[in-house]
């Protein structure tokens, strides 16, 4: 389960990183970079970071 969850953080990473030079998803995007620093956040705060 932990690696699903860092592979989807790494997803929506990536995709706000393309969203932020395109311009295409607006604020979405932003929500999607926080979803993923949180997600990550959670990985590390738990102990399971590689």
């Amino acid at each position: 389960m932990s690696n699903l969850l860092y592979l989807a953080a790494v997803i929506l990473i990536i995709s706000w990183a393309l969203g932020f030079f395109v311009y295409s998803a607006g604020s979405l995007i932003h929500l999607l970079l926080v979803i993923a620093i949180i997600a990550v956040l959670l990985r590390l705060i738990g102990g399971r970071a590689v």
